[in-house]
């Protein structure tokens, strides 16, 4: 295949541009090897006869900006041409982006146009901390991006090339030159690209192969656009351990797929998560608070109030505390996605530090239940543990003993239910659940999108705080609509304010609006 392609980029029709400068901006962030990349097309071109001119841009770290490394090449001639340093807009050639925002990106600053860039770009995500920083789902579009792009570039090139450059076990940089070489935009035989990569010494077999890979999606001129649709959850593995446990997991799971059809897949995935998160009891519980909502449901409207029940009651259940953060940092499934993910040399140490920044109320959420609240309500006995404890701790678990210390703290939570933090957590959830039943019997949709609010409620420590602290908020708010036609509407703008941002203060505007209304309402009745 290879060969037919190259036999294909031979007999094209000589460009009399390409004996002009050709200018080519690829953008990168930091750990996707954009300078080995320009290293590879600089030493590629000068195997060709060019001479070139290499730049770059540094962005700003944290992938807040991308960096951009510019080149411009031309033939060698008599008269040395003059290179610019930095890219025009409408004045690029080839624009090759590591990521799709990166794509959006140069498109908006006027990098790519119609009447001559190609535009190669991974269609994978590294999120930007714009993204992260959202509590709520802050994931710009793909779609939007791949949309604008078939407009605004003379040829488009896109699919997940991270993807491609990990199955060979390459970085992304080889796989990005294997798709500028097989799109043709550059006048240089597949030779020259690999005999650059050769060159370089470092990692060469794993390279080729992504490059290869690379070049055979981009030769056919590919676009990969994003799944539509739900992604479908990976097969549950078969239950393994005592007998006496696998029939009581069985007799769970007959439960769970005896839900309703809209409820089902996502009671099966709860009660994983909570018989996870502690046992097999708890499994029990989970779905007799599930079976409870459903005997409260209306068939006619789908189910919909059980199904959300099914998601949020097991994100209740199956809260973040000290016990569980032990628990995932000491799991050999965690250790072997790390290895995975840094994929270090044959041969080398892995050195993984753990960052801890235990509060007082982490501290004394691990006591028993009834010295928990005794401690709490004192002033005097917070002050010491937070003295004792809120200090910023690292923990090397590549090591016996801070490892050792984790392993048994995570094994603690066999002792969980009998802990403050457990306490006040059930509290919690069951006065939220009690709630939402109530507005269910005035208003369904109400019901269900207080079930939604359980949402703002999720992470350990400081996000825990400001997520419960919304969440308690929202609920004040929704009980000065309850009753109102437009209540489930209210409900849903007031936890999506809520999610805009860290700080609330699109909370806070938009719950001042329902208090000026709500207000308004009670001084009507009241005359």
């Amino acid at each position: 295949m290879a060969s037919k392609t190259q036999t294909a980029l031979k007999s094209k029709a000589h460009d009399p541009a390409l004996d002009q400068i050709i200018k080519l901006a690829i953008m990168a962030v930091g750990g996707q090897g954009g300078g080995v990349l320009t290293n590879w097309i600089e030493d590629c071109a000068h195997r060709n006869g060019y001479v070139v001119q290499a730049t770059s841009v540094a962005g700003v770290a944290q992938r807040t900006g991308a960096t951009i490394y510019y080149m411009e090449m031309a033939p060698a001639q008599e008269r040395a041409p003059v290179f610019s340093l930095l890219p025009a807009a409408g004045d690029v050639d080839i624009l090759v982006a590591a990521e799709m925002m990166e794509a959006g990106r140069a498109i908006m600053r006027g990098f790519v146009t119609p009447d001559r860039t190609t535009l190669i770009a991974s269609s994978h995500r590294a999120l930007a901390v714009s993204e992260k920083t959202v509590p709520g789902d802050g994931i710009a579009n793909s779609e939007e991006v791949i949309a604008a792009a078939e407009i605004a570039a003379q040829r488009f090139i896109a699919f997940d090339m991270e993807k491609m450059a990990v199955d060979a076990g390459s970085m992304i940089s080889a796989s990005l030159f294997g798709a500028l070489a097989g799109s043709g935009a550059l006048p240089f035989e597949r030779e020259s690209f690999e005999a650059a990569i050769k060159a370089s010494g470092r990692g060469v077999e794993a390279s080729l192969r992504a490059f290869a890979a690379g070049f055979e999606a981009a030769a056919g001129g590919k676009i990969e656009r994003p799944q539509a649709g739900q992604a479908k959850l990976p097969a549950a593995n078969a239950p393994a351990g005592p007998k006496h446990l696998v029939e009581q997991w069985s007799k769970l799971e007959a439960r769970a797929a005896a839900m309703p059809e809209a409820a089902r897949d996502m009671a099966l995935t709860g009660l994983r998560a909570v018989v996870d998160f502690q046992d097999l009891d708890y499994g029990a519980e989970y779905l007799d608070r599930l079976e409870h909502v459903l005997a409260q449901d209306d068939p006619a409207k789908g189910h919909e109030l059980t199904r959300e029940a099914a998601k949020y009651i097991a994100k209740a259940m199956a809260y973040d505390d000290v016990f569980r953060v032990a628990d995932l940092k000491t799991r050999g499934s965690r250790f072997a996605r790390v290895r995975t993910e840094i994929a270090p040399a044959k041969g080398a140490q892995m050195k993984l530090t753990e960052f801890m920044h235990p509060r007082a109320e982490e501290i004394v959420g691990m006591m028993p239940s009834g010295l928990g609240r005794r401690l709490s309500n004192s002033q005097g006995g917070m002050r010491l543990i937070d003295r004792l404890f809120n200090r910023g701790r690292r923990l090397r678990t590549d090591r016996l003993l801070p490892f050792a210390q984790l392993y048994v703290l995570g094994g603690l939570r066999k002792y969980r239910r009998g802990t403050l933090r457990h306490a006040i957590e059930k509290e919690h959830m069951e006065a939220w659940l009690d709630k939402a039943l109530t507005y269910r019997k005035i208003d369904y949709a109400l019901g269900v999108e207080t079930l939604r609010n359980r949402r703002l409620v999720k992470g350990y420590s400081d996000t825990h705080a400001r997520g419960l602290s919304k969440f308690d908020r929202v609920m004040d708010g929704v009980a000065l609509l309850a009753g109102r036609d437009d209540a489930a509407h209210w409900c849903r703008l007031l936890r999506e304010a809520a999610l805009a941002d860290e700080k609330g203060d699109q909370l806070e505007g938009a719950l001042k609006t329902v208090r000026s209304f709500a207000g308004q309402a009670e001084t009507a009745m009241q005359n």
